[in-house]
């Protein structure tokens, strides 16, 4: 079993930053692919970003190409999302997951193919 947990979401005015933090434990956190999405009111859950357990490769939907980073450190069983330039649409509830991954170059940009997922963080960007 493999358990997630978010931290660092918060209230942020337009144009703030911040570093969401998603913490792994139960299973060899290398092995694992891992994404980044986000579910708005009324919305659908949909990707933010994803990397591939060897942080060879990642991958980004367009409304946050050029304004967040994912990275992972697998000594630290961590994988991060670095925000910037936060507009008021990002605001949303945000969950990291996880997928075991047989390559180290492999990512994943389907919800349905996440077999782990954390318990959600809520950003808020005022305007």
């Amino acid at each position: 079993q493999v358990q997630l947990a978010e931290s660092g979401g918060g209230l942020v005015q337009a144009g703030g930053s911040l570093r969401l933090s998603c913490a792994v434990s139960g299973r060899t956190f290398r092995n694992y692919a891992m994404g980044w999405f986000r579910q708005a009111p009324g919305k659908e859950r949909e990707f933010v970003a994803a990397i591939s357990w060897g942080g060879y490769s990642t991958y980004y939907a367009d409304s946050v190409k050029g304004r967040f980073t994912i990275s992972r450190d697998n000594a630290k069983n961590t994988v991060y999302l670095q925000m910037n330039s936060l507009k008021s649409e990002d605001t949303a509830v945000y969950y990291c997951a996880a997928s075991p991954s047989l390559s180290g170059s492999y990512y994943y940009i389907g919800a349905n193919e996440y077999d782990y997922w954390g318990q959600g963080t809520q950003v808020t960007v005022s305007s």
